[in-house]
């Protein structure tokens, strides 16, 4: 009741000032009165019978609106706005609980984020490299640092299900399965060599043989070791077998997820000069760089993509205008270089084949000279996978291509070298194995294979990886000790013009993680045989970030002419992908093709790998194998097969829409561009129709 006569004294003193006032007074008394409406209406009123919802949606969607758009001074919207912003809506005691749990849990999950953000391995390291040279060669680190996570969690998986069993059961000496067959066969000793001087120990280390041929290093140690007691049971070679199939089968999964994220992003970006130009003008810095050496290394790999783009619209151009002789000339030099380049390729091969043999033929050389002949695959195999891709990229520049097609021909020759190569190495091994794919002849015909060179064959496999692996550390540390260091030595200390224009050494990226990526299909191939290689890789990887880290802070500058952000990534998982899948096809052939051997190993006792599935299949329950075959029965495989179908069907369908639909964005930003460039032609007609200045006409736009 005391807010009504203040209420009418008020209404009483406008309306004397109404009477009395002047005209400009009652203008003012109107826009007053005006004012004072739009700010009622825009004041948000409190009602008990509406809910917070609503009147917070009244607030976002109404007031604002109504006063951007009323006539009223700046200070006086300011003062609304004030006054807006004061309100405290009233909400409901759940309500408000349920705002403050959803508060506790956003500030838990940051505060989560930022505690695990220290276990992140490397993490200052990849930040240091990323300020000092940029993402592209974080990059190559981050990849590096996949690897390493990948073979450390595959060693765990092993050593929880194989390793760890094996020496428990070894140590309490239970449940080993006898196995049947010929004597010769199962003459499989290598401990038996008596006193040994101690540098044996050294090259037996280096080469795999001797005391560590027969260790739980390699596939020979391990026993076809049976578990039962009572209620608990315990098969070693179906325990083997099994961890070898989910090991793959986690690293593809690894791979794959890893693989849609890149392509997502390699999609995004696109491929079209317009889309690229764009990118690199308004998205192409990388505010990461710290200090003006990173930042006038970004300016330079900025000018190198933009100049990249610019010729090859030129060679485009160029390409348009040849004459059918021109083109028949061109096209002629690239067959012979082609064919020039797949003969260095093939002698690599052969290379391989040939010192493959005659390593296999000296096994029993003793000292330096049978290491030296232990190693000669390896050694030849990274002798050719460092000189073949150099020619192979020379070759490439004579092809005439654009930038962008030059550096692809040429990784592209050079991951076929690479992968080919450990092909090879596999196909001459099992030559050797199998008497050339004739078990039932020769040396073969009374083991199914030839027993008296390999009497455990997948320990020899199992080394063979092992050096490779080895071999390929060892080459790691002595570039960086004996080329690396003098190199950057003789450049900074040297001030002639061989040393100038010799430089120092450039890191390149596609380089270096192609060589990540043998080194992994090596790790893949031998895991099988050689259970711990997984663990040896990670050990190998783990030196190796630091090794790369010193060489590109001291010794290294980074290449200015780097390959395409937005494919790289994508292009380097996919050949990972392709190692993956030949690791995979040896182990799918020698699990199931080639004859365990008799003498060592979990499978000795079984005609192939595989057979240990089947067998122990019987020993399940009956429930156990209804289930099984219900899973592998036509009622089960068909209607999954379907929805895997349509499945595919509805994403196919859903790529195809948001493809048209950047197809049409894109089309829309070239009309729009070519709008733009009409109207400024229009422009440019107009001021000499008329005979307007330049400067102008540009003042006027």
């Amino acid at each position: 009741m005391a807010v009504e006569p203040q209420r009418q004294a008020s209404i009483g003193e406008y309306d004397g000032t109404e009477g009395y006032g002047h005209p400009g007074d009652q203008q003012s008394l109107r826009s007053r009165w005006a004012s004072s409406r739009v700010s009622d209406e825009n004041h948000h009123q409190f009602s008990r019978s509406s809910t917070p919802t609503d009147d917070d949606e009244e607030v976002d969607s109404g007031g604002p609106r109504d006063l951007r758009s009323s006539p009223l001074p700046i200070a006086l919207k300011r003062a609304v706005r004030q006054v807006q912003q004061m309100q405290v809506p009233v909400v409901s005691r759940k309500e408000s609980w349920k705002r403050k749990k959803v508060k506790s849990l956003r500030i838990l999950r940051d505060n989560t984020r930022e505690v695990l953000c220290f276990f992140i391995l490397w993490r200052k390291s990849l930040q240091k490299i990323g300020g000092n040279f940029g993402g592209g060669v974080q990059s190559f680190f981050i990849f590096l640092r996949f690897l390493v996570l990948l073979n450390f969690v595959s060693f765990l998986l092993i050593a929880g299900f194989v390793f760890i069993p094996s020496v428990v059961f070894r140590s309490v000496g239970t449940g080993l399965v006898n196995s049947t067959g010929p004597a010769e066969c199962m003459d499989y000793n290598p401990n038996s060599q008596g006193l040994v001087l101690f540098y044996n120990y050294i090259l037996d280390l280096l080469s795999g043989t001797g005391f560590l041929e027969y260790t739980y290093m390699f596939y020979g140690y391990y026993n076809n070791t049976v578990v039962e007691d009572g209620n608990f049971s315990y098969n070693i070679p179906l325990a083997y077998l099994l961890t070898a199939v989910f090991y793959f089968a986690f690293c593809f999964i690894c791979i794959t997820a890893r693989l849609g994220t890149a392509a997502r992003v390699a999609v995004a970006k696109g491929g079209h000069t317009v889309g690229n130009y764009s990118m690199i003008v308004f998205t192409g810095w990388d505010y990461g760089c710290l200090g003006d050496r990173a930042t006038k290394l970004k300016q330079k790999n900025i000018h190198y993509q933009l100049q990249v783009d610019l010729e090859e619209e030129s060679l485009k151009k160029r390409a348009a205008t040849l004459t059918l002789v021109q083109k028949v000339i061109l096209y002629s030099l690239r067959v012979l270089l082609f064919f020039l380049a797949l003969g260095l390729i093939i002698a690599a091969f052969y290379g391989i084949f040939i010192a493959t043999n005659f390593s296999q033929e000296r096994t029993d050389q003793d000292g330096i000279l049978g290491l030296i002949f232990e190693y000669l695959p390896s050694i030849v195999i990274t002798a050719g996978n460092f000189v073949v891709p150099l020619l192979c990229e020379q070759i490439a520049l004579v092809e005439r291509y654009t930038p962008s097609t030059t550096v692809i021909v040429a990784l592209i020759r050079a991951v076929f070298l690479r992968l080919v190569s450990l092909a090879v190495l596999l196909y001459t091994l099992w030559r050797q194995i199998t008497c050339e794919g004739d078990t039932n002849s020769g040396d073969c015909n009374l083991c199914q294979y030839n027993y008296k060179v390999y009497p455990c064959w997948e320990t020899r496999v199992g080394q063979e990886m092992y050096k490779l692996t080895l071999f390929d550390f060892l080459i790691n540390i002595a570039l960086l000790v004996l080329v690396e260091i003098p190199r950057r030595m003789v450049v900074d200390n040297w001030s002639s013009k061989l040393a100038q224009w010799l430089g120092r050494q450039e890191f390149v990226v596609s380089a270096n993680v192609l060589g990540l990526v043998y080194g992994q299909t090596v790790a893949w191939t031998g895991a099988l045989f050689c259970p711990l290689l997984p663990f040896i890789n990670t050990i190998k990887f783990v030196i190796l970030f630091y090794i790369k880290k010193v060489t590109l802070f001291y010794n290294c500058r980074p290449a200015l002419k780097t390959f395409r952000s937005t494919t790289s990534t994508f292009f380097f998982l996919v050949v990972l992908l392709f190692g993956w899948g030949m690791a995979m096809a040896a182990m799918v052939y020698s699990v199931a093709a080639i004859h365990p051997s008799r003498g060592c190993g979990p499978f000795r006792f079984l005609p192939s790998m595989w057979m240990i599935v089947p067998n122990s299949f019987d020993n399940l329950a009956e429930i156990t194998q209804t289930f099984l075959f219900f899973i592998g029965s036509q009622a089960f495989s068909i209607p999954l097969f379907v929805l895997f179908c349509v499945m595919l069907c509805y994403f196919v369908a859903l790529s195809s829409v948001y493809g048209k639909s950047v197809a049409l964005l894109r089309a829309q930003l070239k009309l729009a561009s070519r709008d733009k460039q009409f109207l400024v032609k229009q422009i440019e007609v107009l001021s000499q129709q008329l005979q307007i200045p330049k400067h102008a006409a540009a003042a006027q736009d």
